[in-house]
C-alpha cells in the first residue's frame, strides 16, 4: 500500500501528476502552473480528448514535461455536487490509473481539507491487496506505487483530518485481512488471538474458552461448536475512550455495544450445505471481523466514547458429536430453542453473546452484525445491508451514517405475525420459521434475546460483506462493510 503524505503545492520534478477537475471551474493553482509550463499544452490536450471534467471522466496525458511522465485528469462534476463519497470514489479510480507508477502527486488545492483527506482514503482503500499466500506473482502483476503526495493549501487541517481517516482505514484493512484468511488458518482460537493485538492500541481484551462459556450456560453457542475439533471462543474487547480519569468514570454514560457473529467456517453442520460455493463460507465470520476492525478504528483515532465489542467464534462442522436437527438447547438467558436446521447457526451464536453483553455491561444500545441469511440477498441484492431495529432513533442514525460512507442499509419490518413463525411445539422457540420472510424471522429470533427497553439493531450483511466485483473503494473480495458505518455512527452521535 502506498504511503500518503500531504504537502504544500509545488510542481513535481518527477513521477505522475493528477489534476482534479470540475465542470465549472477554470484551471488554477498547480493545474494552471503546469499548463503554463507546457505552453498551454495541458489545455489543448484535454480539449482534444473532449475532457469536460464531468463526474468520473478520465483523461491521461503522456510525458507533457521533462520528469513528469504522466498527467491524469479526473472529473468531479459540478463544484456544488462534490462531496466525500464522490471524492473517495475518485481516489479509488485514481489508484487504478497510477498503480504502476513509483510516485505521484495530486493537485488538490481546490478541495477543503476534509475532502483532501477523503481523496487519500479512497485511494488507500482501493489499494488493498491480500497477497499473503501468493508466491508466483510476476513483477508486472505487482503494484509499484510507493508514495502519493496530496498538495493542499490547508496543510495542517488536512493532516489532522488524515490522522483520523488513516486510523479508520487501518480498521478496514484489519477486517478485510480477517475475512480473507482461509479457514484452516483462521480458526476460532486463532481469530481470538488476533484480537489480542488490539491491546497495543489500548483496547482491553478478554478471551473466554469452552469452560468459561459452559459456566455461563452458553448452551446455544456451544451447541453449534460441538461438531468441530476446533474449540469455540468468545472475545470481549473494551475501549474506554470517555472514561480516562477517575472523575470521568464517575460521570461516564453506559458503553455502547457491538456484537459480531464469527463462524470461521460454516458447512451447515448436519444440515450440510451444497458443495458448490461452500468455500465462500470462510467469510461467515464477517460480522465478528467488522466488530474487531471497528474496535481498532475507534481506538486508533482515540474516540472519546466507551465501547464494548463482543464476538462469538465457532466452527460449524458435521461430526459424530455434531448438533442434530431436533435437538433442544438452553440458552444463557434460560430460553429454550428447538434446532430445526443446524445451518441456522449464527442466531444461536448471537443470542448467548447478546445476553452476556446486557447482563455484564448494561449498554446504551446494541448493534449486532452477521452474515445471517441468504434471504436478505434475495430481498436486497448486494446493494444494501438489511437493518432490523426496535428503536426508530437508532435506525435513523444508522441510515444517516451509512449514506456518506457508501455503506447503505435498508430497514426491514418486524412484527408479531413473523414472530409466530418461530413458535415451537416443544420449546420456547425454534431456530427457523420457514422460507417466507427468512431474514425477518431470523431477526425476530434475535430480538427475543433483547431486554425490554434496550435499543437494538441487527444488520444482516450477508449480501455486502464480500463482493464478486470491483467496488469504487474496494477490490474484489472482503469489503469490511460496517466498519466505516459504525465509526460514523459513533462519531456523529455518541462521542464527547
Amino acid at each position: 500500500m502506498p504511503d500518503i503524505a500531504f504537502i504544500k503545492p509545488a510542481l513535481p520534478k518527477h513521477g505522475a501528476m493528477v489534476l482534479l477537475v470540475t465542470e465549472d471551474a477554470t484551471p488554477a493553482g498547480l493545474h494552471a502552473a503546469l499548463d503554463k509550463a507546457t505552453g498551454g499544452g495541458i489545455t489543448r490536450a484535454l480539449e482534444a480528448a473532449s475532457f469536460k471534467g464531468s463526474k468520473g471522466q478520465v483523461a491521461t496525458l503522456w510525458a507533457p514535461l521533462e520528469g513528469i511522465g504522466k498527467v491524469v485528469a479526473i472529473g468531479l462534476g459540478k463544484t456544488e455536487e462534490v462531496n466525500a463519497e464522490r471524492v473517495e470514489a475518485a481516489g479509488g479510480t485514481l489508484y487504478g490509473l497510477i498503480a504502476k507508477e513509483r510516485e505521484a502527486m495530486v493537485a488538490a488545492e481546490g478541495l477543503p481539507a476534509p475532502l483532501a483527506a477523503s481523496l487519500g482514503l479512497g485511494l488507500l482503500l482501493k489499494s488493498y491487496r491480500f497477497d499473503r499466500y501468493r508466491t508466483t506473482l510476476k513483477e508486472a502483476e505487482k503494484p509499484k506505487l510507493e508514495k502519493v503526495a496530496i498538495a493542499t493549501d490547508a496543510l495542517a487541517a488536512a493532516k489532522a483530518a488524515w490522522a483520523t481517516q488513516r486510523a479508520v482505514a487501518d480498521g478496514v484493512f484489519l477486517t478485510r485481512d480477517l475475512v480473507s484468511e482461509p479457514p484452516n488458518v483462521l480458526t476460532p482460537a486463532e481469530m481470538a488471538e488476533r484480537c489480542k493485538e488490539l491491546e497495543k492500541l489500548g483496547v482491553q481484551v478478554e478471551i473466554l474458552g469452552p469452560k468459561e462459556m459452559k459456566k455461563l450456560n452458553f448452551g446455544a453457542l456451544l451447541g453449534v461448536a460441538q461438531g468441530s475439533v476446533q474449540e469455540p471462543r468468545m472475545v470481549v474487547m473494551q475501549w474506554n475512550g470517555a472514561s480516562t480519569t477517575a472523575a470521568a468514570k464517575k460521570k461516564a454514560q453506559k458503553p455502547v455495544a457491538f456484537i459480531g457473529k464469527g463462524v470461521t467456517f460454516d458447512t451447515g453442520g448436519i444440515s450440510i450445505k451444497p458443495a458448490a460455493g461452500m468455500e465462500d463460507m470462510k467469510w461467515d465470520m464477517a460480522g465478528a471481523g467488522t466488530v474487531i476492525g471497528l474496535m481498532a478504528a475507534l481506538a486508533g483515532r482515540k474516540a472519546k466514547v466507551d465501547v464494548v465489542g463482543l464476538v462469538g467464534l465457532v466452527e460449524n462442522m458435521p461430526g459424530g458429536n455434531a448438533q442434530r436437527p431436533g435437538d433442544v438447547v438452553t440458552t444463557a438467558s434460560g430460553q429454550t430453542v428447538e434446532v430445526i436446521n443446524t445451518d441456522a447457526e449464527g442466531r444461536l451464536v448471537l443470542c448467548d453473546v447478546m445476553h452476556y453483553a446486557q447482563q455484564r455491561f448494561d449498554p446504551r444500545f446494541m448493534v449486532d452484525l452477521a452474515t445471517l441469511t441468504g434471504a436478505i440477498i434475495i430481498a436486497l441484492g448486494h446493494e444494501h445491508a438489511g437493518m432490523f431495529s426496535n428503536d426508530d432513533t437508532l435506525a435513523q442514525q444508522l441510515s444517516a451514517a451509512g449514506t456518506p460512507v457508501g455503506e447503505a442499509v435498508w430497514r426491514m419490518p418486524l412484527g408479531e405475525a413473523y414472530d409466530k413463525q418461530i413458535k415451537s411445539d416443544i420449546a420456547d422457540m425454534k431456530n427457523v420459521g420457514g422460507r417466507p420472510g427468512g431474514s425477518i424471522t431470523a431477526a425476530q429470533f434475535i430480538q427475543r434475546f433483547v431486554n425490554k427497553g434496550r435499543p437494538w439493531a441487527h444488520l444482516d450483511i450477508a449480501g455486502v460483506a464480500w463482493s464478486g466485483k470491483e467496488l469504487p473503494t474496494a477490490p474484489k473480495g472482503a469489503t469490511a462493510f460496517g466498519v466505516r458505518l459504525l465509526d460514523r455512527l459513533v462519531a456523529d452521535h455518541y462521542e464527547g
